[in-house]
């Protein structure tokens, strides 16, 4: 995994440091850098991340020669937000800008009792699931830790401003666009932020990493972390799966199964795998499909999410009627398998699974910029 030196080394020194980029390590690394001790990274961790300042002069418990230091070397990046939509059930998506001309979405799914984050971790994808409408747009880049830990910032941020009781960030996905174990150290890297105290402080159950199915780095992530891990499956068999989700034809159906065992092996008893499938009418959701499911997941703590498919043009597919997903969902429980039938969410402004596209040339651009402090501590 990166270190800070890696990070700073591939920086020109006129370059200010984005102190998103850093984990708690990270930012001790950089502060011992500046002749500094290493308590200063939980002072500016918690300044930034807790309570939401990006104006170094406003961090009240640093000194005034650090602060001024600090203005000349590093910076508090976000990015642009471009579009800022709320739909009727109450999901918010928002656009934000990027270097490089790119977009990505994030979007906040609030519930009864959470607020879900779907946060993105590359700019589009390179995987062509072939009922995804986010990888048709393909691949462009890898996001950076700041940009990924920037879409945790911006919403908490946002949601506070609602003043909404109940509305908070209490859960993160990496579900958005992009394939997060193929950018992986800087996702890792995002959610060692997400987890620690001084920044979100979510618990290793609050925060899930989903994945088509990388099977080397679903090894190399249960060594690392202890989180919670999602598995797009989608098709019960290699055949199928080969079509909706190509990545198989490299990792096939017995090596992720046995990957998701040995992840497993080293999680805590308590913990399970999702397995996502998205319910394509005529093509992956037939009895024979679920008895293969069972089959194939027997020995796996498992939840099973079932998705609706969510129409886009040219996509070819159809959603399964509902009566049919009821009728799946019933077999799988029928066999001991937890079963969810996904409520479809914030459609009405493409924020729903697989459609983050980014449809933004044609709506209402509404910027929002975070140059200027807006948001202190009270004393």
């Amino acid at each position: 995994m990166d270190t800070f030196a890696d990070v700073h080394l591939n920086l020109s020194p006129a370059e200010p440091v984005n102190l998103l980029d850093l984990d708690r390590q990270g930012l001790e690394d950089f502060f011992a850098g500046l002749g500094e001790k290493p308590f200063r990274a939980s002072q500016v961790i918690k300044w930034i991340h807790q309570h939401g300042v990006t104006d170094f002069q406003q961090m009240s418990n640093i000194s005034k020669p650090l602060r001024d230091q600090l203005e000349k070397c590093a910076e508090v990046k976000i990015p642009e937000v471009v579009l800022d939509e709320l739909s009727e059930d109450g999901t918010r998506k928002w656009v934000q800008q990027m270097d490089g001309g790119n977009q990505i979405e994030t979007v906040y799914i609030p519930e009864r009792d959470r607020g879900t984050l779907c946060v993105s971790s590359q700019v589009g994808c390179a995987l062509d699931c072939s009922f995804c409408s986010t990888g048709r747009r393909g691949f462009n880049r890898n996001l950076s830790t700041a940009e990924i830990i920037a879409q945790v910032w911006l919403a908490s941020q946002l949601i506070d401003e609602e003043k909404k009781p109940g509305r908070k960030v209490t859960n993160v996905v990496l579900m958005g666009m992009g394939e997060p174990l193929l950018n992986f150290d800087n996702v890792v890297r995002a959610m060692r932020i997400m987890m620690d105290d001084f920044a979100y402080g979510l618990s290793k159950r609050r925060v899930t990493v989903s994945t088509a199915g990388v099977v080397p780095a679903i090894d190399k992530l249960g060594d690392l972390l202890d989180m919670r891990l999602a598995v797009s499956l989608h098709a019960p068999n290699d055949e199928l799966r080969d079509q909706l989700v190509p990545l198989n034809t490299k990792y096939p159906l017995k090596d992720l199964t046995a990957a998701c065992r040995r992840f497993m092996d080293k999680q805590n008893a308590r913990s399970r795998i999702t397995f996502e499938y998205v319910m394509l009418d005529g093509v992956n959701d037939t009895d024979q499909h679920a008895r293969q499911l069972v089959k194939l997941l027997k020995g796996i703590p498992t939840l099973m999410n079932l998705i609706p498919f969510n129409p886009f043009e040219g996509s070819g597919y159809k959603t399964t009627p509902i009566k049919r997903i009821e009728h799946f969902s019933k077999l799988l429980i029928n066999a001991g398998m937890t079963t969810v039938i996904r409520r479809t969410r914030g459609d009405d402004i493409d924020a729903a699974c697989g459609q983050l596209v980014g449809k933004v040339e044609d709506k209402s651009r509404r910027h929002r910029r975070f140059a200027e402090p807006r948001f202190g501590m009270s004393s």
